[in-house]
């Protein structure tokens, strides 16, 4: 395996870091980084310009208030409760404490909680690098609300049956805590919870929290599901980071206007931030200091320092840099890079030289074709090992004995060549598998790519089994797999290229027009693609992950199932218990959340979140105006109950009659059934579409003959 690279052995690593340590002692030499004659700590904090604490001793926005009493210092003057306990001037950073937000519940329900929204001036921005959102709890799903350029919702699930299911191995994998990155910009952000639906869990974990953290600094562990263990742990808030900015606008805009330009030294510089919109300010090179103070920017003597910046004779300090000569009798090609030597003849030198040089240039030449070879075997062997490792050599065997000649084993540059290396221009879709890209074949044949993220080399048979039965599979509805490519470390799909997107973006494009005809046979189409896997494929197959967007459409829009990355393979009647739950918030079966066991019933859940979408247009998780957001499964099924369904449909169909209407809804009814008992089998559900889309049809052909 290719070991990371060490950037801190680069010449460039070495003279940014030489440049800080040199800046750190040269203000610590000047008595710190506040503005002459204000505060300069607060507790154990420094308060360096443009922070301030009083008039006068802060740019506008960046007022500090100090508790002296407590030694605490708070960000935003008069009134702020945003403690900070670390403020970064080069990396325009600053660390802070964040309140919990938390419910706590017994057999009644919610018996206490907390909010904690954040919500900053417009020069801080919660840093989406070094933060992430984090929930903690069993039965818990939280959700990020915030707004950077755009409105944000996100969420995660967190579930766990019992101590013993609880995840001990300290990260947050969804079994007792869960986490999710959030997006670059934002301002303010606000988190909520969905309501609990077990008791079971109440008497080992008590409470749900959620919160945005500094990464580095959270590790999870079993206690802190316990009574109030955690929100005592975290009384005073959890860290976060902050990125701001001096100003909002450009380099070149901020220049364009003095009186406000915030690089105030002579011997500074502007540049971008590389966090957010606006810019910071440095000291130019060879010099170090507060680039936002007048006088801010001093020389850095670097003869000084002479373990950061090298010389190999006479050190001599200049204004913004520094030169190295040799003594008198000794000469060097770079005093500050190679030894100094005594004075030779100059022909000598000329020769010696130019013999190192020949010598030189034919050793660089010899090594550099020893690496190519070298290079190339190693690559060739990684390909090989990846090869045998994802079952390459047993695929090759089953396909021999088996007489599969549809199914053809892709070299890892025939794919490169013809994605053009994976463009980011080639994607058609991200997925929780993985990515697909487009990509043209030698012969101009357009396929699709699919490049997953991760894969279990212990399943590697049940891989190699699945290509084979995968490509077995010969049904209309379901999209073909035309081969693979195991020479990668994680294996790749490739399959027939459908061109006209996702079942997703028709119902949901704004003014696309789908007749009632077109919606029911998608939903015939799609149902029969999923019965034939659970009732003609062998071994049966549980896609896992039926949804809009896993149902693609051809160029006459025919139904086209896909993405089978979460797709179980078991015996007839037989379910398939899960360690960690996999699939689409909104199209999760219930009983497969709580009672973790995947079967062909879940699928007929799913399936029935897809006819709501056809016949509403809503979407799996939706909001109304600006309303909270709604699982469309639940609106609906309550619709039913309060004989309200019209008040769901969509308007454009309801002019062909409630009747037929009526008729698809019940059906979807019974898919949504909470027990998979009392869910049809979807043999029975592609019997009931055709009958619905028969009876339609000749109602149609009576009314136009009428």
């Amino acid at each position: 395996m290719r070991q990371p690279a060490m950037p801190w052995r680069s010449p460039l690593w070495l003279l940014l870091l030489a440049t800080m340590l040199s800046t750190t002692r040269l203000l610590a030499l000047a008595g710190g980084m506040a503005r002459p004659g204000c505060q300069e700590r607060c507790g154990n904090l420094s308060i360096p310009y443009p922070f301030g604490i009083g008039p006068g001793c802060f740019r506008s926005g960046f007022e500090v208030r100090c508790d002296n009493d407590a030694g605490e210092a708070y960000l935003g003057g008069k009134g702020s409760n945003l403690w900070a306990f670390d403020i970064f001037l080069l990396q325009g950073e600053a660390r802070v404490h964040k309140h919990l937000t938390w419910d706590c519940y017994n057999d009644t329900g919610i018996t206490d909680f907390a909010r904690s929204p954040m919500d900053l001036a417009s020069y801080y921005q919660i840093s989406h690098t070094k933060n992430k959102f984090t929930a903690i709890g069993c039965d818990t799903i939280a959700f990020i609300q915030g707004e950077n350029a755009n409105s944000y919702t996100s969420g995660c699930m967190s579930f766990c049956s019992s101590n013993a299911s609880v995840d001990t191995s300290g990260q947050c994998t969804g079994m007792g805590c869960c986490q999710t990155s959030i997006p670059a910009n934002l301002t303010y952000f606000n988190t909520t919870f969905s309501t609990r639906r077990s008791t079971s869990v109440l008497e080992f974990n008590p409470c749900s929290y959620a919160f945005v953290i500094e990464t580095q600094q959270f590790r999870f562990d079993v206690s802190d599901l316990a009574d109030h263990h955690f929100a005592d742990k975290y009384s005073d808030g959890v860290p976060l980071v902050l990125n701001w900015v001096v100003g909002e606008e450009s380099c070149d805009e901020a220049k364009k206007n003095m009186s406000s330009y915030a690089c105030l030294s002579k011997n500074s510089e502007c540049i971008p931030s590389v966090n957010s919109p606006g810019y910071l300010c440095n000291c130019s090179s060879g010099y170090g200091g507060n680039p936002y103070l007048e006088e801010g920017c001093q020389d850095i003597d670097e003869c000084a320092f002479p373990e950061q910046y090298l010389c190999f004779g006479q050190c001599t300090n200049t204004i913004g840099s520094y030169s190295c000569t040799c003594p008198k009798g000794t000469r060097s090609t770079d005093a500050s890079m190679i030894n100094c030597v005594p004075y030779q003849d100059p022909t000598q030198t000329v020769k010696m030289v130019l013999g190192i040089s020949i010598s030189t240039v034919f050793l660089l030449l010899c090594i550099f074709t020893v690496v190519i070879q070298y290079q190339k075997r190693k690559l060739i062997k990684e390909k090989d090992g990846f090869f045998k490792q994802n079952g390459g050599f047993i695929l090759l065997e089953k396909m021999r004995s088996r007489r599969v000649d549809t199914v053809r084993v892709f070299s890892k540059e025939e794919l490169e060549n013809a994605t053009n290396n994976f463009d980011k221009r080639r994607e058609l879709g991200r997925g929780g598998h993985g990515t697909v890209y487009k990509g043209i074949m030698k012969d101009n044949r357009v396929v699709a790519i699919k490049r997953s993220k991760v894969c279990n080399t212990n399943q590697k048979d049940e891989f190699v089994q699945e290509i084979i039965i995968l490509s077995q599979i010969n049904h209309r509805n379901v999209v073909r797999l035309l081969g693979c490519c195991l020479e990668v470390e994680v294996p790749m799909l490739v399959y027939e290229f459908i061109p006209n997107s996702t079942l997703f973006q028709l119902v949901h494009s704004e003014g696309s027009f789908i007749s009632l005809d077109d919606r029911l046979r998608i939903a015939l189409e799609s149902a029969e693609a999923l019965a034939y896997l659970h009732s003609s494929a062998f071994p049966p197959i549980i896609h896992g992950d039926v949804k809009s967007s896993n149902i693609l459409l051809d160029d006459n829009y025919t139904a086209k199932v896909t993405d089978f990355g979460g797709s179980h393979m078991l015996a007839k009647n037989e379910t398939q218990f899960m360690t960690m739950v996999q699939g689409t918030l909104g199209y999760l079966d219930p009983e497969y959340l709580q009672e973790r066991q995947l079967t062909e019933k879940s699928d007929v859940y799913s399936f029935g979140v897809v006819i709501l979408e056809l016949i509403t247009r809503k979407t799996a998780i939706y909001s109304e105006d600006s309303s909270e957001r709604k699982g469309l499964a639940s609106s609906f099924m309550m619709a039913m109950k309060e004989n309200k369904l019209q008040d769901m449909l969509d308007k454009s169909i309801i002019g062909v009659g409630m009747e037929p209407l009526r008729v698809i809804s019940e059906l979807a009814k019974k898919c949504l059934s909470m027990k998979g008992d009392e869910r049809p089998q979807m043999t029975e559900v592609v019997e009931q579409l055709k009958v619905i889309r028969r009876t339609w049809q000749e109602n149609l052909t009576k009314h136009h003959a009428v």
